[in-house]
């Protein structure tokens, strides 16, 4: 399919998205039943996968914002670059890799370690594969950017059937209208009208925003020149971008 034709088929979605009901969302996710029971089992990897979460380009700045003013703070994130002072110390300055790293699908592993070009971020990730902001205490998980964190997160373990847009961790197990909930031990409990309508009106936000992502990636993308300094490239809406989120263009 030519960018053009991807485009224009993407632009469809995105219509569709916008079209959708909030009041038909809402009733969808109220038939299925939904209350997190804080389990962690979204925010974990498992097995040899670990977490993968789409986040988009200007929810790792607000969650950036967020480590900044020093409401929260990465668990163990592996990135030797945050040693600034070379000697195993930690200062208080935070960048990109703290919050998201390239999503691994499409890159392989070379020679030097990963390389390649994938088309989103995901939120990084600690050494046991499990989401950096995740915490949990005698077996209850918890987020420690709960008020700030992205809309895939907030909507999960839903997510609407539309062609561009992403569809959560674990296969969907039932599907009621434009719904789908995916797997979760949640799912099945009483959910009031209030929170259904906050997550439905979320899930439409989150279609829209992914789709809109989605076109804007089509229509910018170049081929990534190969560069040996320069093995991973992530395109995003905004561009062709480094690991550190910096711009290739930027020079």
């Amino acid at each position: 399919m030519s960018s053009e034709s991807q485009s224009a088929s993407l632009e469809d979605e995105l219509e569709r998205a916008r079209a959708l009901s909030v009041d038909d969302l809402a009733t969808a996710i109220e038939s299925i039943g939904f209350e997190c029971t804080r389990c962690g089992a979204c925010c974990r990897g498992h097995g040899e996968d670990e977490h993968t979460a789409t986040v988009f380009p200007d929810e790792v700045r607000d969650l950036g914002e967020t480590l900044e003013t020093g409401e929260a703070s990465p668990r163990d994130v592996s990135n030797d670059d945050n040693d600034d002072n070379g000697d195993g110390s930690d200062d208080t300055s935070y960048d990109w890799r703290d919050v998201a790293r390239p999503m691994p699908y499409g890159l392989t592993e070379g020679s030097n370690g990963l390389e390649g070009e994938t088309f989103e971020w995901a939120l990084q990730t600690d050494d046991c594969g499990d989401c950096t902001f995740y915490t949990e205490d005698d077996g209850v998980g918890a987020c420690s950017v709960h008020e700030d964190r992205p809309l895939i997160c907030r909507t999960y373990p839903f997510s609407v059937d539309l062609a561009g847009t992403s569809q959560p961790m674990g296969d969907a197990v039932d599907e009621v209208g434009n719904v789908r909930a995916h797997e979760c031990e949640g799912l099945g409990r009483d959910i009031s009208r209030g929170e259904a309508e906050d997550l439905a009106r979320a899930l439409k936000t989150r279609a829209v925003r992914e789709l809109e992502e989605a076109i804007a990636v089509v229509e910018n993308y170049a081929p990534a020149a190969a560069d040996a300094d320069q093995a991973v490239v992530v395109h995003d809406s905004e561009g062709a971008k480094r690991p550190d989120g910096s711009r290739l263009e930027d020079e």
